[in-house]
């Protein structure tokens, strides 16, 4: 546990200038008097730990001390690999990046780990395109990928509802979702984050000027709660249906599933015949009859009537192709 502990403060130290007793504290779990011993143990150790006395002060390797990878175990080494999604970096025009990477990480691996790179691969393949589509690439993705790693501002020709606009982004992080990329992006100069679909970039130009990025920004975190309040602001219609068990098990396989749950939660109790009335939020309802239709004999449409036409005029259409 300790020797663990040890290892990851030298990785932390390697990483970063130099990291106050709280910080290190904080990363490693401890209290800032383990803190304190571990960094004598690890002087004691031959590791160039130092420590910089004051309110500024820290703890800091000295004569660009650098350790090598070998306190990887095989678990940790075969999961390294797995830390990229290869069809990813290739659109992104880091295939040949990444693969230098493998190479140099391989090369530091104790010899009984060099081949974790081949049993992570035959193990396990990520594979980011949603079924049923042609995965396409978006031409201008590269130079948005660069632009991102370089946190350079960029100009960009924009493809939305109302037509072509230009914009100048601070490109702060790319997104894959279902085979779709994504980039996530401030307006120049503290305007709001927005979201951007790559393929709808018309024309993109990295400008000399670099941005200074909000560090409390978290990608992940904000990914989320976008992706959240686009799939609730797209629900502005309304159904009213009855679900059999079934029926009501199978719902948040054909719609918004946070939905269809929130919506069944909210049901009212099931009738002596087991089936349950539910106010379901829908995009739109020639998307609720799409969706819906899915479920079969396992749902009575309520409300609106028109939607309750609709699917009268199915049971009709295939009351006919059966012969019944």
């Amino acid at each position: 546990m300790r020797a663990a502990r040890l290892i990851k403060m030298v990785l932390l130290l390697q990483s970063r200038p130099s990291m106050t007793a709280a910080e290190l504290a904080r990363e490693l779990e401890v209290s800032e008097r383990t803190v304190t011993r571990d960094a004598q143990a690890l002087s004691e150790a031959g590791v160039p730990v130092y420590a910089d006395r004051g309110r500024a002060g820290g703890y800091r390797l000295i004569g660009g001390y650098r350790t090598r990878l070998t306190g990887l175990a095989r678990s940790e080494a075969e999961a390294l690999f797995l830390s990229g999604v290869p069809g990813a970096l290739r659109e992104m025009g880091l295939e040949d990046a990444a693969s230098a990477a493998r190479l140099k990480v391989s090369a530091a691996l104790l010899p009984s780990l060099r081949d974790a790179s081949r049993t992570s691969a035959q193990r396990f393949h990520l594979d980011a395109p949603n079924w049923f589509t042609e995965p396409k690439s978006p031409e201008l993705l590269p130079a948005v990928a660069d632009a991102v790693w370089d946190d350079r501002r960029v100009t960009a020709r924009y493809r939305g509802r109302e037509g072509e606009v230009e914009r100048e982004l601070e490109p702060y992080g790319l997104v894959l979702k279902a085979g779709v990329w994504y980039l996530c992006a401030r307006v120049r100069d503290g305007g709001s984050f927005r979201v951007y679909r790559i393929d709808r970039f018309t024309a993109v130009t990295a400008g000399e000027a670099c941005f200074e990025r909000d560090e409390e920004f978290d990608l992940p975190g904000f990914w989320a709660e976008r992706a959240e309040q686009f799939a609730r602001s797209i629900l502005r219609a309304e159904v009213v249906v009855r679900l059999s068990g079934d029926g009501a098990r199978r719902l948040p396989y054909v719609v918004d599933p946070a939905s269809a749950r929130e919506a069944l939660a909210a049901a009212e109790a099931a009738h002596q015949d087991g089936w349950l009335t539910v106010t379901l939020p829908v995009e739109s309802e020639q998307v609720a009859h799409t969706q819906l239709a899915g479920l079969g004999p396992e749902v009575e449409v309520l409300a609106p009537e028109s939607l309750r036409a609709r699917f009268a005029e199915d049971a009709r259409r295939l009351g006919r192709l059966y012969g019944t």
